[in-house]
């Protein structure tokens, strides 16, 4: 299984989507808080349909927290700032794709300690980032394309 951290998320819709993509994959979605809004927030719901249900969620006071029950797992940063593609990597089942909030992705002090473990999307120059849910989805079929998309018909 591959796991889905967002690390303070703001947009509701985007969480929904993603929660969407982790009922319909079997991957693991953590929240790690302060969140932008409520779990329980309409826009979250439309966008996760009725697939909240399907998804095995998990919520984090903090990175601390989060860090200290994931210290075995392996962590990838997710980070327009890194020097490496997320296709150049070789994914493990229990790999962690770390992704941060929408407005200003992951803080440097994270990506300080995680300076091996980061990678990125192939972007045209000066492109900021693409959307949440959709850089999470290509980062997270591409770690179970090389997994052999284990339970996938």
């Amino acid at each position: 299984m591959i796991h889905i951290a967002l690390y303070e998320p703001e947009i509701p819709p985007n969480t929904g989507n993603i929660i969407r993509l982790c009922a319909n994959t079997g991957a693991r979605l953590h929240l790690i808080e302060p969140m932008g809004f409520d779990l329980e927030d309409k826009k979250l719901r439309r966008a996760g349909l009725d697939y909240h249900e399907f998804a095995s969620v998990a919520r984090y006071e903090n990175f601390e927290a989060f860090l200290q029950q994931h210290q075995d797992r392996r962590i990838w940063a997710c980070t327009t700032k890194a020097n490496q593609y997320y296709h150049q990597v070789s994914f493990k089942d229990e790999d962690v794709l770390l992704l941060g909030p929408e407005s200003r992705g992951l803080p440097q002090k994270i990506r300080d300690r995680l300076i091996n473990t980061q990678i990125k999307l192939p972007m045209l120059d000066n492109s900021r980032s693409l959307n949440l849910s959709n850089a999470t989805a290509i980062m997270l079929f591409e770690a179970l394309r090389q997994l052999g998309f284990k339970g996938a018909v």
